[in-house]
């Protein structure tokens, strides 16, 4: 007689035993010893959401430490001969697997069912414990998606005992996927539903008792056929896990079925069906992995993961920091033998409800952190460009070997690694309530933001401190390598060649405005993009005042260096010096809200402007961007207007106002002495574009109102004049004729020869140029020793100015070994600026001095 389950389902008899070591993972087929991967239902959780698994059999860990092989018993696959049986059977077992597992996930839905058919008697009396919205906000879609899944178990279960190469089932997963849009609208309410539960356990005792004790009957006939209790949260999660359950099948399903199987084009289908339905709700539901049971039965889950710069003993190391729902864990790859499973070492951890941001007392905090100069993470930076420009054309190369590119990967991972380990500066401290505290450092506020925001929310629940024993920890620290989100530290070796690289060039981005505040507020925003795998704040709105709609319509034009992402930031204005945060010595603003847009290449290239609205926190910021490729932005195009100043030849622009330097940098350069020396990041920050274009038309026209602008225009707006101009010049300012020879003068390894070309070169140049050139140069070396203050050295500033006074020429870019716009940048830039801090470095240069020296030789350049 045909044994039957809780639900009178039927049961498996033989395949049940065999299948008791294949758990379904992300990973693979787990064996038993997998409990860092079971919830206290006994039911294997799943990771949310992993579109595309890449499921093949591994060894498994059994608690003793021992390593166990999921390989079949081999009278199961005695006889098979041909790939096309193996695979069958191999299709048998998965869905074997999967049936077993459907029988546990109706158990569970069931569970949950049990208690809302009491609930909703009692909400008709007087003495109601739920009200009749609570309950079905809470249940919601409960009774339909376990009547699917009952369904679907029904009609597999004889598919599978009746077993042969003609059985089908793809219509079934078809009809399974068909049937998404009710778990739609469960995701849609699973927020609400879990609020719901939180709040009504907190005002109603009767009905906490039930939510935290509802319980789960085990497979009967089976190890686990005990009654188990579980929370009412953990069991409204298992809908979600359920999806990507199957959607992993039909991965394993498709890989073992012939295409000339009747089931593979509706495998297929339904692979396709369930694959945009998890692309659609991906955002909309936070990641939840269960990782362990905590000692008191409660279910701990993984909320956030990621690479991390921690200082420790003054050294920077990249650690893989966890947040669970109940402590934050820092955890460090360990080193294995080739081709053994990887792990994670715990460095420390610290529970949520012993963690403090206080900052350190003075004499706590003046920890010694090693820091790079800044040119030479400049340097780094172009070495990893060229690196990537050589592995492409070594691609394309017929005589291309993969041992040379490598190679050469090898050699870019080594740069970019230490680039992501010695980039970051913005402190991000925690401290443990109990004496211990950390220091990490994070590459922008959006990142800070958001692992504070997060721990202070899983902190406004009633948490107790706990100590983890040896084994406790050993396990949670081993589940980590499957429950993280983040697998790889982002740099270029670590991702697919067919990603997209990021856009070099520029991105025009228009701020229009802000609405969803609640109070009045002094508001501006910020916007960082994302250069060499971290975040670089480039440009920043006025401060609006005392408004709940700012409308800044303020445009910025940012330079791109392989970017992908671009982060908006929006802040309350702070104007209480008290508030001085000590890691900095800067008032903190507080950050109201904060979102990202990736930078589609097909979206933004466009010539027309795409406007787009970023939700933070209920406030929606507008903006509108377009891009211009660094190619484009290299052509320089004469002004058709000769009376104006930009875009007209220098030596045209001297002549006309009889004067020796150009009125506009003149003027340019004395506002910025004037109120603008002190300006953090003067030169590199972006001013508002429409500021900058209203500038420019002044100068262009001669407006008499000129000084009364400058005086009343913001700073980096004047900068960004200034940058404009010698950017639109028809030639760089250091003239296409010379550029071959500052390019070889720079790379000279004698000093006295150095010193003879880079002055040659000087004294070769027109007249307005060289003058025009010296007088820029001694201010930005005024601008310099303000860098304790501005934060711009006189390698930032060379820099910023390097690519526009020297640029190659378009007959030079047009060169057939030159293919790619990325490719002029990354093998001339660094020169360039090495070319302008050779001068910035030098002592003061004199025009007279220099036109009177005999002693420079004189060589056809």
């Amino acid at each position: 007689m045909e044994r039957l389950s809780s639900h009178g389902l039927p049961r498996l008899s033989w395949i049940d035993t065999l299948y008791s070591n294949f758990n379904y993972n992300t990973d693979g087929y787990e064996g038993d010893g997998a409990e860092d991967r079971k919830s206290q239902d006994g039911s294997e959780t799943m990771p949310f959401i992993d579109e595309s698994p890449t499921m093949s059999p591994q060894l498994c860990v059994r608690p003793d430490g021992e390593a166990v092989s999921p390989t079949p018993p081999e009278s199961l696959l005695a006889g098979v001969s041909g790939e096309t049986e193996k695979g069958l059977e191999m299709k048998k077992l998965v869905l074997s697997g999967f049936l077993a597992s459907e029988e546990i996930y109706i158990n569970q839905l069931d569970a949950l069912l049990l208690p809302m058919r009491p609930l909703k008697a009692t909400a008709t009396t007087s003495k109601p414990v739920l009200t009749m919205e609570q309950i079905e906000t809470i249940f919601y879609k409960i009774q339909d998606i376990y009547e699917i899944h009952k369904e679907f178990y029904d009609a597999l279960y004889p598919n599978i005992q009746q077993w042969d190469d003609k059985v089908t089932v793809g219509h079934l997963f078809q009809k399974l996927a068909s049937q998404l849009g009710v778990y739609k609208a469960f995701v849609d309410n699973y927020k609400m539903a879990v609020e719901t539960v939180e709040k009504c356990s907190q005002s109603n005792s009767q009905f906490q008792k039930i939510s935290e004790n509802v319980k789960v009957k085990g497979p009967k006939d089976s190890k686990d056929c005990t009654t188990t209790t579980v929370n009412m949260e953990a069991l409204l999660y298992k809908p979600i896990d359920r999806v990507t359950r199957s959607t992993l099948v039909l991965h394993d399903l498709l890989k073992h079925t012939p295409k000339e199987h009747p089931d593979f084009a509706l495998l297929q289908d339904a692979l396709r069906i369930s694959q945009n339905f998890l692309s659609s709700i991906n955002e909309d539901i936070d990641p939840r992995r269960t990782a362990v049971t905590t000692p008191k039965g409660e279910v701990r889950q993984l909320v956030k993961d990621g690479f991390l710069v921690e200082v420790s003993e003054g050294t920077r190391k990249l650690r893989h920091v966890f947040l669970f729902t109940d402590l934050l864990l820092c955890a460090k790859m360990k080193k294995t033998a080739v081709g053994r499973h990887q792990q994670y070492e715990c460095k420390w951890y610290i529970p949520l409800a012993d963690l403090t941001f206080q900052t350190l007392d003075d004499s706590d905090s003046c920890t010694h952190v090693q820091t790079l100069p800044e040119h030479e993470i400049e340097e780094m930076k172009i070495k990893i460009s060229v690196i990537k420009n050589e592995i492409q054309k070594e691609k394309k190369s017929q005589k291309g070997q993969s041992r040379n590119v490598d190679r050469m990967r090898k050699k870019m991972n080594e740069q970019e690694s230490c680039l992501l380990l010695h980039s970051p500066t913005i402190p991000f401290r925690i401290h443990n309530k109990n004496g211990k505290s950390y220091l990490f450092l994070l590459s922008s506020d959006y990142e800070r933001s958001e692992w504070r925001e997060s721990i202070q929310k899983l902190q406004k629940k009633d948490l107790q401190s706990c100590v983890l024993s040896s084994l406790e920890l050993q396990v949670l620290t081993s589940s980590c390598f499957k429950l993280r989100t983040v697998h790889n530290i982002p740099v270029t070796t670590n991702k697919d060649d067919e990603e997209s690289s990021g856009l070099y060039g520029f991105l025009h981005v228009i701020v229009h405005s802000a609405t969803g505040f609640k109070e009045s507020a002094n508001l501006y925003c910020t916007l960082e993009v994302d250069s060499f795998g971290y975040f670089v704040s480039k440009a920043k709105t006025r401060v609006f005042r005392d408004t709940t709609e700012p409308h800044w319509n303020e445009e910025f034009e940012i330079e791109l260096e392989g970017s992908q992402c671009l982060r908006i930031l929006c802040y309350e204005k702070c104007y209480d010096k008290t508030k001085l945060n000590k890691d900095d010595n800067e008032i903190v603003d507080k950050i109201m809200g904060k979102g990202q847009v990736q930078l589609d290449p097909q979206t933004v290239q466009s010539k027309n402007w795409h406007v787009d609205v970023i939700e933070m926190n209920g406030i929606k910021v507008e903006f509108s961007m377009k891009f211009t490729s660094r190619d484009l932005s290299l052509k320089r195009t004469p002004s058709k207007k000769q009376s104006g100043v930009f875009g007209v030849k220098i030596s045209v622009v001297t002549k006309r106002e009889r004067s020796k330097v150009p009125y506009i940098v003149r003027q340019c350069i004395e506002e910025v002495e004037k109120r603008g020396i002190d300006e953090v990041g003067i030169y590199r920050i972006s001013g508002v574009a429409t500021d900058i274009q209203a500038l420019k038309a002044a100068f262009d026209t001669n407006t008499k109102d000129i000084l009364v602008m400058l005086s009343d225009m913001d700073i980096n707006a004047i900068a960004g004049t200034l940058k404009l101009y010698f950017r639109e010049l028809p030639e760089p300012l250091l003239t296409d004729r010379l550029y071959p020879a500052f390019m070889e003068g720079i790379v000279l390894s004698d000093p006295a020869a150095k010193e003879n070309c880079m002055m040659h070169l000087l004294r070769s140049l027109p007249d307005p140029n060289l003058i025009t050139f010296l007088t820029l140069l001694e201010h930005l070396k005024r601008v310099a020793e303000k860098e304790p203050v501005n934060k711009m050295s006189l390698h930032n500033l060379a820099t910023v100015f390097g690519p526009t006074l020297l640029r190659p020429s378009e007959a030079e870019t047009s060169k057939p070994h030159i293919t790619l716009a990325s490719d002029i940048w990354s093998h001339d830039v660094m020169a360039q600026v090495q070319v302008l801090l050779y001068y910035l470095q030098h002592p003061p240069i004199s025009f007279a001095e220099l036109k009177r020296n005999t002693l420079y030789f004189s060589t056809d350049v």
